[in-house]
């Protein structure tokens, strides 16, 4: 979508910035605790059945987005966020227009609307291994948990609880490193012992089978599971020296998330066969069949408490921020009714929570409506990655343009071959949105258009009717004078 898409504004030339510089007091990070941030933010459990299915190949479908998708990613958000702050708003807005830097923060906030149901969805088919396992692809028991842990973080986050800053370092060592650990030293010693791998280790496994492209199309959703590094380049200005130590930072960080990623994946598929693994609960599956083999099943509850801790951890740490972020700009620019803009006694986003809440349960609903949990699952996984890539799209786009009309502005960090930086990743992004409309090689047995159909819908509503329509009926009285200053440069 270009910018004549979008109803036409005047045309605005920004003063140049000054960049984001350490102020005098504020205390330096060192470049391994920032690769440890970057770790914590981006690494999770969740994802590792969706490419254990592949096996030995997961190590390849995950090393291909990390080189194309990953360092680009994390490069090129460095050069933006040590020049200019405010997020991904203002790095679109000063490199494109504003249109489109409303765009990229509403394909931030709009891709989780579908995040938290498929978030969600694993951790309910993962409590379901407290309960009742059959639980797991029991789609009316799927959108019941959905809904009720929703709301339920709606009405703390409402609150204005201020203790859960610390649920996702807690969630990272507890739902993450422990429960990853463990299941790598289990799957480990349960080879060590001469049980055959579910999953063949041969050096002839080490690429994906090809069955046609709908083999390659599970790599889409790494994308996604490698994002949100552009969160936390915003502190690359508090490295002592970025232009040496932010890229070893980006390297430690993405050999961290790769064996987080990589090695539960292989140890799920060393004792889940393919053909019968989950794409909700295969992390529980795996921990099953492990607990039942060494005489541990009593573990297999407290494996299962901890991965929710994690996930409801995150969900309840991200549930208010970027739809904090598209209400500071909607109330600087006026993109948003009144209705939406408006907050609580306590200083949260309400009717924006609410809004979403809505429409996540009619999505939760679809678990309950489609026979397969996991074709649904995968379905969303796909929508969000989609919305979300538009945003890396424009963001790509931005980072070229401004280095050309803007080459002097002072920036902490210059990434090196920024145009073919940006191009690996542009044409990475590009590539993943065709590639998610092929339905993949593990999709149920489903109609095809149905699938195209749900995808397409998805990413055309969220990712450009909505925005669209806020764009062509807003009013000058959407806007809120009072608070066009003290937002500016908050958002990210």
């Amino acid at each position: 979508m270009s910018a004549m898409d979008f109803p036409k504004e005047e045309p605005r030339r920004a003063k140049a910035a000054a960049p984001a510089a350490v102020k005098a007091g504020t205390p330096l990070l060192s470049w391994v605790t920032l690769a440890m941030m970057t770790t914590a933010s981006v690494a999770s459990l969740r994802a590792a059945p969706t490419m254990a299915v592949y096996g030995l190949a997961c190590v390849f479908l995950y090393l291909v987005p990390a080189i194309c998708f990953l360092l680009p990613t994390s490069l090129v958000s460095a050069e933006l966020a040590s020049g200019w702050s405010g997020g991904v708003y203002r790095w679109v807005s000063e490199g494109l227009t504003k249109p489109l830097g409303f765009l990229a923060v509403w394909c931030q906030f709009a891709m989780t609307i579908f995040y938290y149901p498929s978030l969600l969805a694993f951790v309910a088919s993962t409590l379901a291994y407290v309960i009742n396992p059959a639980l797991a692809s029991n789609g009316v028991y799927t959108a019941i948990v959905i809904m009720v842990l929703y709301w339920t973080g709606v009405w703390i986050s409402s609150r204005g609880t201020k203790a859960l800053a610390g649920l996702a370092s807690w969630g990272l060592v507890i739902g993450t490193l422990i429960p990853g650990a463990l299941l790598v030293v289990l799957g480990m010693v349960f080879l060590g012992q001469g049980n055959p791998s579910a999953a063949p280790m041969t050096a002839s496994h080490i690429l994906p089978p090809w069955v046609g492209i709908a083999s390659l199309v599970l790599i889409v959703n790494n994308f996604l599971s490698y994002s949100g590094m552009e969160m936390n380049a915003v502190h690359v200005s508090s490295l002592k020296d970025p232009p040496r130590e932010f890229p070893k930072t980006m390297f430690l960080a993405m050999g961290m998330v790769l064996l987080i990623f990589i090695l539960p994946a292989l140890a799920i598929s060393w004792v889940v066969p393919s053909d019968q693994l989950s794409l909700t609960a295969g992390v529980m599956q795996a921990f099953d069949a492990f607990f039942a083999y060494f005489g541990i099943g009593w573990l297999t509850p407290i494996a299962a408490v901890a991965l929710v801790s994690a996930s409801l951890g995150g969900m309840l740490t991200w549930l208010a921020g970027p739809s904090k972020g598209l209400l500071l700009i909607s109330r600087q620019e006026g993109y948003l009714p009144p209705y939406l803009q408006k907050l609580n006694g306590r200083g949260v986003q309400q009717n924006i929570l609410v809004t979403q809440g809505i429409v996540t349960s009619v999505i939760a609903l679809m678990y309950a409506l489609i026979p397969n949990v996991s074709s649904v699952y995968w379905i969303f996984s796909v929508i969000t990655t989609q919305v979300y890539l538009i945003m890396y799209l424009l963001m790509f786009a931005a980072a070229v343009r401004l280095r050309k009309t803007q080459p002097d502005h002072p920036r902490g960090y210059r990434s090196p071959a920024l145009t073919l930086v940006c191009a690996v990743g542009f044409a990475a992004s590009a590539a993943a949105l065709v590639i998610g409309f092929i339905p993949s090689s593990q999709f149920g047995g489903g109609s095809v258009w149905a699938y195209v159909g749900f995808i397409a819908a998805g990413l055309l509503l969220l990712g450009f009717v909505i925005p669209w329509l806020f764009l062509h009926f807003r009013k000058p009285s959407w806007r809120s004078p009072e608070t066009a200053e003290s937002t500016t440069g908050e958002v990210s």
